[in-house]
């Protein structure tokens, strides 16, 4: 639809998939209550927590979200791969406003519940591989990996950390050491903690012109080797598709090859699926995409439609080394959380969401390389199912140009769609849309990415 600006404005006070999947502007982005809203926020909000789009949320659903002003925009951020299953999808919020009249927290570790212990059933279930497997339930994404990563040094007795070039696991301090970009997640927020050695990941934009990824995983071996010992170390941590570093797709043969070598030297190997789960990729999980099996794997996001929820899944035997009362938390595995998790798997499921995703990524694909052919500045088309990015660089090159990214980014946010930039450089847009959008939604919005590189070039 064509995008059109008028003076009065409407309230919506409930969202879900009845909410209407249109593109609607009244005013400006951001509106004037908007604006009134972000005066507030900054009276009483920390500075150091910024918003991409300044608009206020009152509804959302399906692939929409409805601001303050009655502006409708189209979401292709879902949160950061968060409201994979549609915001306030019904099965999720069915099961939320159950569970919230029975009871809202007793603390796992005291009184247990079966909610928890269903949601561990699923993960052990859904998880790659066939072998024995337990889990243990957290709040965020940082946490599930430093736990894993407690797990992992627990179970060897070895201290070391291998990560990658390109890599986000969080902003807790140990996370913070494992992520390699700076601003803004790092900066002056030191000492971090040690024992983490990066090595360079496979990167087919940016690698040597023919580097397989057998090459590419070999390369990083002969790092830890050379600088840490293969048994020194306690784990390998990577992001099957790396999310805040650029949605980047390792060669073929990386992830088997690191593997191979993990296994020989009794290094556990964990999956940080935080973005990349829950049929984001057009797969439960990205590892399934390379027959990637992971000792551990960590999620969060995705899991359980827009409730705190993480998880850590993994080796029975590895799970089982730690000492009772190791793991946990207050709020871990919070009886909300696991009803709107167990919510988001059954909307999975019912709606086939993995094959949803990878109809999204063919439609994704066929619009992109349409822009593609006409704006030379896109350098790299890439992703798996409804996780899609672009590179921006001068044409020809693999110099990053983030300006043209931030200029296409700003175009896109004032005609109503919500768009998310990425990468080390800043360079890189990534597309994260819901798998309860439409088609025709899903369209609309690349029609503004499309008006946005015309109206910057």
């Amino acid at each position: 639809m064509t995008a059109t600006f008028e003076s009065t404005t409407s309230t919506t006070a409930l969202g879900g998939p009845d909410l209407p999947q249109e593109r609607r502007l009244v005013t400006a982005i951001p509106g004037p209550k908007s604006q009134e809203h972000l005066a507030r926020k900054k009276q009483y909000v920390s500075e150091g927590v910024s918003n991409g789009l300044p608009i206020f949320v009152v509804a959302g659903g399906g692939g929409v979200l409805v601001d303050v002003d009655g502006n409708s925009l189209i979401d292709m951020g879902s949160g950061i791969a968060v409201t994979t299953v549609g915001n306030a999808a019904p099965e999720v919020a069915a099961r939320v406003i159950d569970q919230v009249q029975r009871f809202t927290h007793t603390c796992f570790m005291v009184t247990p519940y079966d909610l928890y212990v269903d949601v561990c059933k699923e993960l052990d279930e859904l998880t790659p591989g066939d072998h024995a497997k337990k889990s243990a339930l957290f709040n965020s994404g940082a946490e599930a990996v430093e736990n894993a990563v407690k797990i992992a040094r627990h179970y060897t007795g070895r201290n070391a950390i291998g990560v990658f070039d390109h890599a986000y696991h969080g902003r807790t301090n140990l996370t913070m050491a494992m992520t390699a970009k700076n601003m803004p997640y790092k900066h002056r927020f030191g000492p971090f903690a040690n024992e983490v050695y990066r090595a360079p990941l496979s990167y087919p934009f940016r690698d040597p012109k023919g580097m397989t990824g057998e090459e590419a995983a070999l390369r990083a071996i002969d790092m830890w080797d050379k600088q840490i010992g293969a048994d020194n170390l306690s784990c390998v941590v990577l992001e099957p598709i790396p999310g805040e570093g650029g949605f980047i797709v390792p060669a073929e043969g990386f992830m088997h090859t690191l593997q191979e070598w993990t296994n020989e030297h009794g290094i556990v190997f964990v999956a940080d699926e935080v973005q990349s789960g829950f049929c984001r990729t057009g797969e439960w999980f990205a590892s399934n995409h390379a027959e990637f099996v992971p000792d551990l794997i960590t999620t969060a996001k995705g899991i359980a439609g827009g409730m705190p929820l993480a998880a850590v899944t993994g080796r029975a035997e590895i799970m089982d080394s730690v000492h009772p009362g190791g793991l946990g938390g207050t709020y871990g595995g919070n009886p909300v959380a696991c009803a709107a998790a167990l919510g988001s798997m059954e909307a999975m499921r019912t709606h086939n969401f993995a094959a949803r995703a990878r109809a999204m990524e063919s439609l994704m694909r066929a619009r992109l390389t349409e822009i593609q052919a006409k704006h030379p500045v896109i350098g790299d088309i890439r992703g798996r199912g409804a996780m899609m990015a672009i590179e921006l660089t001068a044409p020809g090159t693999i110099e990053p140009d983030a300006a043209r990214t931030a200029a296409v980014n700003k175009h896109c946010h004032s005609q109503g769609v919500v768009t998310l930039t990425c990468g080390t450089w800043g360079n890189v847009f990534r597309f994260l849309p819901s798998l309860a959008m439409s088609d025709d939604l899903l369209n609309e919005a690349f029609d503004v990415v499309a008006e946005a590189f015309d109206a910057t070039a």
